[in-house]
């Protein structure tokens, strides 16, 4: 307990400390230091947690609240203080003219509905865009759409508008005091017309910029004019090389070894189908019989005669089939005429 009264605590920033303690100049080694800073910190954060449960709470949903007062240490920031923001356009005209801002009201009486509406965003109060009719003025050209006018003079506006605003961010980079919602963004990405950041480049990335330029031509810069100092440009990658053709000693056997050896490992993966025999034999006498057939009805002309003459008919219309029985018809009637003509010839040959 004498220890903890020891302690400095700053309840606002959560914070607690030993003035009293020192470390060793010389610790024997960096886990006995780190297990000290371990023991020495499980004593602050237990003396800050008893202190918190003595101070008056509230209750709630969630647990106990305690309300800490306002910090009594001043700790040091993290970051630097951020610049002042230069003044926009407006801002240095409105202090010229002593112009001061007016704080208007969010919402604006509509004169059209005869209610209160906001001044600004969906369902506006004196919204151009809802009013029907517009009243023509003295100094309006004729023929000229008042609407179209209206929505063309709004562009302008706007445009207008976010040129201005790119001009005051160019003018805060320049000072270096963008704000937070632009800064990384413009980091990657600079506002069109700053210039940005130069970035050094190294010997390396020279020297491969130099060798891509200077290989960029058809020959790869074989024939291109070397500056001096330049040096020659390296090859990244293998080259192909090629066999000799003319057979010899060295290299020059080494084509057909790779040949041989290339072949021998087909035959050998696949040396079961190069010759199957059954195969063979089963071709051989396929062949052998439609050869015997073929013969055979060659040699027997009558029975080929006896045997009725017919075609395969493909399924079709029966008008197919009509026209194939007339087909015959006139082939039988072509017969027969055939047989008087060679009964006439007979007759003529016997009365001479």
């Amino acid at each position: 307990m004498d220890a903890q009264m020891q302690f400095e605590i700053d309840f606002g920033n959560l914070m607690a400390f030993n003035p009293h303690h020192t470390f060793p100049s010389l610790p024997s080694s960096r886990e006995d230091l780190v297990k000290e800073c371990l023991e020495k910190g499980t004593e602050l954060v237990q003396a800050i947690a008893q202190k918190l449960f003595n101070l008056p709470s509230t209750e709630d949903v969630d647990g106990p609240l305690v309300k800490l007062p306002p910090p009594t240490t001043r700790l040091p920031r993290e970051k630097p203080l951020p610049k002042p923001k230069p003044p926009t356009k407006w801002e240095v005209f409105a202090k010229a003219r002593g112009i001061k801002n007016r704080k208007k009201d969010k919402v604006e009486y509509d004169e059209q509905s005869g209610t209160w509406k906001r001044r600004y965003g969906y369902d506006r109060a004196n919204d151009e865009e809802n009013i029907p009719i517009i009243e023509a003025k003295m100094t309006d050209e004729p023929g000229e759409d008042p609407f179209a006018k209206r929505r063309t003079d709004k562009k302008n506006r706007v445009e207008k508008q976010e040129k201005n605003r790119q001009q005051n961010l160019k003018q805060a980079a320049k000072v270096g005091a963008l704000p937070s919602h632009v800064q990384l963004a413009a980091t990657a990405l600079p506002i069109t017309g700053t210039p940005a950041a130069p970035k050094k480049v190294t010997k390396d990335e020279l020297g491969n910029v130099a060798g891509i330029a200077a290989s960029a031509t058809a020959s790869g810069g074989k024939f291109d004019k070397k500056l001096p100092g330049e040096k020659p440009a390296q090859h990244k990658g293998k080259y192909r090389k090629f066999l000799p053709v003319v057979e010899g000693k060295g290299l020059g056997s080494q084509e057909r070894e790779q040949t041989e050896k290339v072949l021998n490992k087909l035959i050998s993966k696949n040396s079961h189908e190069i010759f199957n025999v059954d195969k063979a034999v089963n071709m051989y006498n396929v062949k052998k019989e439609k050869k015997r057939k073929y013969q055979k009805d060659k040699s027997s002309p009558t029975s080929s005669k006896l045997k009725p003459k017919t075609k395969p008919y493909k399924k079709g219309s029966s008008s197919s089939k009509k026209g194939s029985s007339f087909s015959n018809k006139g082939s039988s009637y072509s017969k027969k005429g055939s047989s008087s003509s060679n009964k006439g010839a007979s007759k003529k040959g016997k009365a001479k």
